[in-house]
């Protein structure tokens, strides 16, 4: 469970720090324009000194020509002259972190900036655009602190998007910090949704590795929830199930969320489909458990060394469903004419085995309105499933809503069919 998770990390982050490194020309870009187009109308003494003239006339003629390495010549060139003041640094600088960016030097790029920012002359819109440049780089470049300490920066300036955000949780994880990072990712989450946007699946990701890491399945849960809300994957059910499973010691309720991961197609393990198949043959539908085992044969899921066992259950499963069908007929008499509804219920869920979904919504409903359920869940789990088998969904979510009234259900089985039928249709 935790390596399947593990892989999912890594390549979350690639995806995340490869989109910061493509705004970081942009944001450099930027940079220079502003540096470039300040000469138009500068602050009274805010203006490039005679004694660089020269050289800085030079540079910006070879960085308007794309000639990087000219521009840094002369640039360095400027840098010798004396006396300096903080504007002319700061205008060196920054042109030089422009130049080496379109170089591919990022570290260089990176310590210019930083220069540029400790002369204290930038104005606050080329502060911005700086601080979002350097955040670019580190991330770009992995400096996860670097990366985390600018991202704060443009987070209290105001100036920081969600995916920023989601990145500063991102660093924090890289640097083991699972505490943080799972703080910035409910903060990412947070600003998505003010955005209007829908969370990235990554931001989870992390929260999930951080709870896997430290044993926290209650957060696992949590955040697993909210995947299958995000994006309904089986591989998330699949986890979330198996979670649940461990702690189930009733095996009605085992059974309860064998169907949840049946019918969201998150089994994946034929050692799961043969005790789904063993529980509901214990619950007296052969039926239901013919059409499970099936499918695990016709899915190539059974492995060798279980295939005897399988097909030795599988011919009992057939023997006794084919019984079941002989006497449909004389159960639907019974059930029909008897006062309570524990008969019809019971005859619908053989209906829902055998495919006949009309049938098994018909009966059960019977059954419900004639009341005395044995087990009241039960029968709104298979009222529910027949009715989103025959595609009629708002019924469906309808009947699997009536489950919290069910005095005796099981809190692990109501949350489980809550999830399942919030995505239905």
């Amino acid at each position: 469970m935790t390596q399947s998770i593990n892989n999912k990390i890594p390549a979350a982050f690639r995806r995340f720090t490869r989109n910061a490194g493509l705004g970081v020309l942009l944001a450099v870009a930027c940079v220079g324009m502003i540096s470039a187009a300040s000469a138009a109308d500068k602050p009274k003494g805010q203006e490039i000194s005679r004694v660089i003239a020269k050289e800085m006339t030079a540079a910006q003629k070879a960085l308007q020509a794309g000639q990087w390495a000219e521009a840094l010549k002369n640039l360095d060139e400027a840098e010798t002259k004396s006396p300096l003041t903080a504007f002319d640094k700061k205008t060196i600088y920054n042109f030089k972190g422009f130049a080496d960016v379109k170089l591919g030097n990022l570290k260089a790029a990176q310590t210019e900036f930083e220069r540029t920012l400790a002369t204290g002359a930038a104005t606050p819109e080329e502060v911005s655009s700086i601080t979002r440049t350097l955040f670019g780089i580190s991330a770009s470049t992995n400096q996860y602190q670097k990366t985390i300490d600018f991202g704060k920066q443009m987070v209290d300036a105001g100036t920081a998007t969600p995916d920023n955000v989601a990145i500063i949780a991102q660093s924090y994880y890289q640097l083991k910090d699972c505490k943080n990072a799972s703080a910035w990712a409910d903060k990412a989450i947070a600003a998505t949704r003010k955005a209007g946007e829908t969370p990235k699946e990554n931001v989870y990701l992390f929260k999930l590795q951080c709870a896997s890491d430290s044993g926290d399945t209650a957060t696992m849960d949590a955040v697993l929830m909210d995947l299958i809300r995000l994006n309904n994957k089986t591989t998330y059910w699949n986890t979330l199930l198996r979670i649940e499973r461990q702690d189930e010691r009733v095996d009605r309720n085992t059974l309860m969320i064998y169907r949840v991961m049946y019918n969201t197609n998150a089994m994946n393990a034929d050692t799961d489909y043969i005790e789904m198949a063993q529980l509901l043959a214990d619950a007296a539908l052969p039926g239901e458990a013919q059409a499970v085992l099936e499918r695990a044969m016709s899915n190539g899921v059974i492995k060798e060394e279980h295939k005897e066992r399988t097909n030795r259950l599988l011919t009992a499963l057939k023997t006794r469903a084919e019984a079941d069908k002989k006497g449909l007929a004389q159960e639907e008499a019974e059930a029909s004419k008897s006062p309570g509804g524990e008969l019809d219920v019971k005859l619908g869920e053989v209906y829902y085995g055998f495919g006949d979904y009309q049938k098994a919504v018909d009966v059960i409903s019977r059954g419900i309105q004639k009341g005395q359920i044995k087990h009241l869940d039960e029968a709104y789990v298979y009222l529910g499933l027949s009715q989103a088998q025959l595609k009629n969904y708002a019924e469906a979510k309808r009947t699997f809503a009536n489950l919290k009234l069910v005095p005796d259900v099981s809190p692990r089985v109501l949350k489980l069919w809550s999830l399942y039928a919030e995505k239905l249709g």
